[in-house]
């Protein structure tokens, strides 16, 4: 096993008074890949929400972030519209602290060459999620938390988003990554369900 990016022991979760889990216990090591599976309501967006530290649910429990950079991509594209998708990256990697470089690389990466200059609004739901995904190829963190990242995903998309996360943890990352449906992945998973609370 590689080394320990994320542990959680005993975790119990609340959202508005909702207990979504309870003596949760997770181990994230490099290398992994989290399948993290489970009914609408279960906790699966709270859960990764509360593992990137954007959490607004009630949490007891010990959390260890053992990963010096976390990235986390929500269920939504997290994009604005107005912009186009080279001014999106731009103004995330600014957030960042990065340098804007490889940028148009990473759009031609996420399906998007020919793209860099349209308008988010005028682009597709799947070409506004490819998008956001962009910042995959942007990002040197070593744990990425994906909350249903092939939403709105295209088969080309999606067999590219499938290669990017096996290289990712064959490389000595590790995702934890959530979806309603099977993930179309070449590489060994470790599935966690969650189940829907009282």
């Amino acid at each position: 096993m590689g080394a320990s990016l994320l542990s959680i022991e005993g975790l119990t979760l609340e959202r508005g008074g909702v207990r979504l889990l309870h003596n949760f216990q997770l181990e994230v090591a490099a290398g992994d890949l989290v399948w993290v599976e489970g009914a609408n309501g279960s906790g699966k967006t709270s859960l990764l929400r509360y593992l990137a530290g954007l959490s607004l649910s009630t949490g007891s429990g010990v959390l260890r972030r053992g990963a010096e950079k976390i990235l986390y991509l929500g269920h939504k594209p997290a994009i604005k519209t107005a912009l186009t998708a080279r001014e999106n990256l731009q103004w995330y990697c600014r957030g960042q602290g990065w340098e804007p470089a490889g940028i148009d690389a990473a759009l031609e990466q996420a399906g998007l060459a020919g793209y860099e200059d349209e308008r988010c609004h005028s682009l597709s739901a799947g070409q506004q999620r490819r998008v956001g995904l962009a910042r995959l190829y942007l990002s040197d963190a070593s744990l990425w938390l994906l909350d249903e990242p092939f939403t709105s995903i295209d088969t080309p998309g999606t067999r590219k988003l499938a290669a990017c996360l096996q290289r990712h943890a064959g490389m000595g990352g590790a995702i934890v990554v959530t979806s309603h449906h099977a993930l179309p992945l070449d590489y060994p998973l470790r599935r966690v369900s969650l189940e829907l609370g009282p």
